[in-house]
């Protein structure tokens, strides 16, 4: 973030202003990814843009975009995600707000204040996939190989289909 630029920013004067601001966040300085990267390294890049809504609340539309390092579920090596997502939101004074209309989403701002960096924050842990995996699962490090079994390939015959429960047909038969 540059020097000078202030995270807690006052909604209403600024979709008043139908302002528009970008930021740059370290990956490492934001607390709810530390357990989410594999590694620390990357920026965040976030845009707002505000401006006023139907229901005359504040609102700002956010796009953010990243390559964070995550580590794969099949192989548990790191392997960097680019990630570009966005959202609307409208921003209210207490939880108990009226539903808004449309696809914005409702957040909170205490005060009529706002931390961006907590927005780009949570718009990047919404982008980011609950499994992730790398694009290369034959390359994957220690992923089982998909046809191996101990090794060693199964013959034509032991590749056909299998009815585990074939011989209990039979048995109702008998009864």
């Amino acid at each position: 973030m540059a020097s000078g630029s202030p995270d807690l920013v006052d909604c209403m004067r600024l979709a008043e202003e139908a302002a528009i601001l970008e930021r740059v966040y370290d990956l490492r300085d934001l607390p709810r990814l530390k357990d989410v990267l594999a590694e620390p390294s990357g920026a965040l890049h976030a845009r707002f843009a505000f401006s006023k809504t139907a229901s005359g609340r504040p609102g700002a539309k956010i796009e953010i975009r990243a390559q964070p390092h995550l580590e794969c579920q099949r192989c548990l090596q790191s392997f960097v995600l680019p990630v570009a997502g966005g959202s609307e939101v409208e921003f209210v004074p207490d939880e108990d707000a009226a539903p808004c209309e449309g696809a914005r989403e409702l957040f909170r701002a205490g005060g009529g204040r706002v931390s961006l960096r907590e927005l780009a924050e949570e718009e990047l842990l919404l982008s980011l996939p609950i499994a992730p995996a790398c694009d290369a699962p034959h390359g994957c490090g220690n992923a089982a190989d998909a046809g191996s079994d101990d090794g060693a390939l199964e013959d034509a015959d032991s590749m056909a289909m299998r009815r585990p429960f074939s011989a209990l047909k039979d048995l109702l038969k008998k009864t």
